[in-house]
């Protein structure tokens, strides 16, 4: 199955040209949502599970569990059609005018070069603390907050509490909020994880309160209170590196801790969703999910 990297690669670099998924779609003879489901999520999630040691066959398994309008055989059986169709014809992607821009996409690109100037006060080492997502453990996770190393954007660092390691980019509300922004999947797969921090009116504070929300194992979304300590001025790669997550059971806590976690780790301080069994689209699913959030 070499040939699923090379298509993949393929259609990163046509959609890097500026050349649209439905475009690809129909001169390989595909649907757009098929094909945009195989290159976002089927083989994102297979180089993911080859990665974590699986075989060819399990990981491809496994990768099409994420997806229903996608099956092995049509997937394997138009492999030598769809790559033809890729690496055959020169592509040639339409200009884009300057006005034809989201408006709201120009003024987050603005809003990078202002957060720059006014992210001094905030930059450093932070150790964070919020409820784990599998138990009632406290999870201890550092971030890093820092300006990048081009000078272009912040930098945003998070080593999580199983030894991963993400990179993303802040943006400021002016002096009152602080969005520190991260995508937990290998790109083009977005699964965007983001922490709102409330600003307080104060020179370099000590902490900073505020609220994120990522996936759960089951992709639900989940918002929950995250409090982050600081634990040096140092803006240092390698400093922050050195530093790893933990979870850590409520009978082992410190003074401290305790303290960071009945702010952080009480039934009031997690929303969640759920997968509905047999959904009906109707009122009573929501009724039934309430429940089940219950138990």
């Amino acid at each position: 199955m070499e040939e699923l990297k090379e298509i993949y690669d393929r259609m990163t670099f046509l959609r890097q040209k500026g050349v649209k998924m439905k475009d690809m779609a129909e001169r390989a003879g595909f649907s757009p949502s098929v094909l945009s489901a195989i290159y976002s999520t089927v083989l994102p999630a297979y180089f993911k599970n080859r990665e974590k040691g699986m075989g060819e066959e399990e990981a491809l398994n496994n990768a099409l569990v994420w997806v229903n309008n996608v099956s092995k055989k049509k997937l394997l059986g138009s492999l030598a059609r769809l790559k033809d169709s890729l690496f055959s014809t020169d592509y040639q992607a339409k200009a884009v005018p300057e006005d034809a821009r989201c408006p709201f996409l120009v003024q987050l690109e603005n809003n990078v070069q202002e957060t720059m100037g006014r992210v001094f006060n905030f930059s450093g080492i932070y150790i964070s603390y919020s409820i784990s997502s599998g138990s009632r453990s406290l999870k201890i996770e550092p971030y890093l907050i820092a300006p990048a190393e081009n000078g272009n954007y912040v930098e945003v660092g998070h080593n999580n509490a199983y030894g991963v390691t993400h990179w993303g980019t802040a943006l400021m509300n002016g002096f009152n909020h602080l969005y520190l922004m991260f995508n937990e999947n290998p790109s083009p797969q977005l699964s965007l994880f983001y922490i709102c921090l409330k600003l307080p009116m104060y020179d370099r504070p000590p902490f900073l309160r505020g609220l994120y929300m990522c996936f759960d194992y089951n992709y639900n979304p989940v918002a929950r209170r995250i409090l982050f300590v600081k634990y040096s001025d140092s803006i240092a790669r390698d400093e922050f590196l050195k530093l790893k997550g933990e979870l850590k059971a409520p009978e082992v806590l410190d003074e401290k801790e305790k303290a960071y976690y009945d702010y952080t780790c009480q039934v009031e301080d997690i929303i969640r969703m759920c997968n509905i069994p047999s959904p009906r689209m109707t009122e009573d699913d929501l009724r039934v999910e309430k429940k089940i959030l219950s138990l």
